[in-house]
């Protein structure tokens, strides 16, 4: 079985681009697998400088290394874990726990729980802001973001927000952390220095937003939508420059600076890979066939692979005995690979 899915990626990835999709100066191919056991899965981040994976996993957080695509080890006791950001600076991690209703401050040499932070109700997306240390955990079911020090762990702020938000981004340089409202198809612009919303902007005509991501150099702001549209904003004004159909289910949206693309995972199967040709312009260049669920998504920034995690079909023998669910599916953490063209 996991031969022939193997196989059947392989040859799914060599597939002729469709609808008169660009080509870009490389494709993206399936590569391999990484079996993890067990089932369940939320958000991935990556560790670029200490080449290792976080994989968020029911009730812990699975580790594995990059360059030898193997279970490290993992981060236990993080009940309904979502997301995991990651301070390489200061050797942490933060977890968010959103059975508990706490974040988890890791240290991520060891894998250890340091301490937790008592957030709201359902801590999801969690995030990282360098500039002042900070970490931000949006409660998607207490319509909120609590702010904590990164090294101490205390609690600073507590933002409400207008509804339930999703993925979030942060321009350290402009002071500034964006959030999806997905019930309100609406950015939330929020003042990292005064810990309070600064701007909203729509997003119609996208709706149900989820994935984000930021181009920093060019101030374009990536946001992935349910309604098969990514929309592209001006991160200072919020001005919508640009919309591009994308495929069904989005849930990740990563921006890679090198080769000036942006990936978006869909629950489809698919990612929709879209290069930026000018802030202004932009561009399907491939559609990439991945596996039916395997809705997020994380990036190398090194090596420019993407990772998506999916559940490994349930042997046949298992569904004609009427016993489906007794056993948890295992996942498999699929990479791709950009391959360069010739050129021409």
């Amino acid at each position: 079985m996991k031969r022939n899915v193997l196989l059947l990626l392989a040859s799914l990835s060599l597939a002729v681009f469709a609808n008169g999709e660009t080509a870009p100066a490389g494709v993206y191919k399936f590569s391999k697998q990484i079996a993890v056991p067990g089932g369940g899965w939320d958000y991935l981040s990556v560790d670029a400088q200490a080449r290792r994976l976080y994989l968020s996993h029911s009730s812990k957080v699975v580790v594995i290394n990059l360059d030898h695509a193997m279970i490290e080890g993992e981060i236990s006791d993080t009940p309904g874990v979502h997301g995991f950001a990651i301070a390489p600076e200061l050797g942490r991690g933060f977890s968010s726990n959103g059975r508990e209703a706490k974040a988890s401050i890791v240290e991520l040499k060891t894998m250890k729980t340091l301490s937790k932070v008592d957030t709201g109700e359902n801590p999801d997306a969690i995030l990282y802001e360098p500039s002042r240390r900070e970490v931000y955990a949006f409660n998607g079911k207490g319509k909120s973001a609590t702010v904590f020090e990164a090294e101490s762990g205390k609690v600073v702020a507590t933002i409400p927000l207008s509804g339930k938000p999703e993925f979030a981004a942060c321009d350290p340089v402009a002071g500034l952390v964006y959030c999806n409202i997905e019930d309100k198809n609406e950015v939330t612009v929020i003042d990292a220095k005064k810990h309070e919303v600064a701007k909203t902007w729509p997003l119609a005509p996208g709706g149900a937003p989820t994935g984000m991501a930021l181009d920093l150099a060019h101030h374009r702001l990536f946001v992935g939508c349910h309604n098969k549209q990514m929309i592209v904003l001006d991160s200072d004004s919020g001005k919508i420059v640009a919309t591009v159909p994308i495929g069904a289910g989005v849930d990740a949206t990563w921006f890679d600076p090198e080769p000036q693309l942006v990936f978006n995972s869909n629950g489809d199967g698919t990612v929709t890979i879209i290069r930026e040709e000018t802030p202004d312009k932009y561009t399907v260049v491939q559609t990439l066939p991945t596996a039916a669920g395997a809705r997020t998504m994380a990036l190398d920034p090194k090596t420019h692979a993407i990772y998506l995690p999916a559940v490994q079909p349930e042997p046949a023998e298992a569904k004609d005995a009427g016993t489906p669910g007794k056993r948890p599916k295992d996942i498999n953490v699929l990479v791709y690979t950009l391959e360069k063209g010739d050129g021409k």
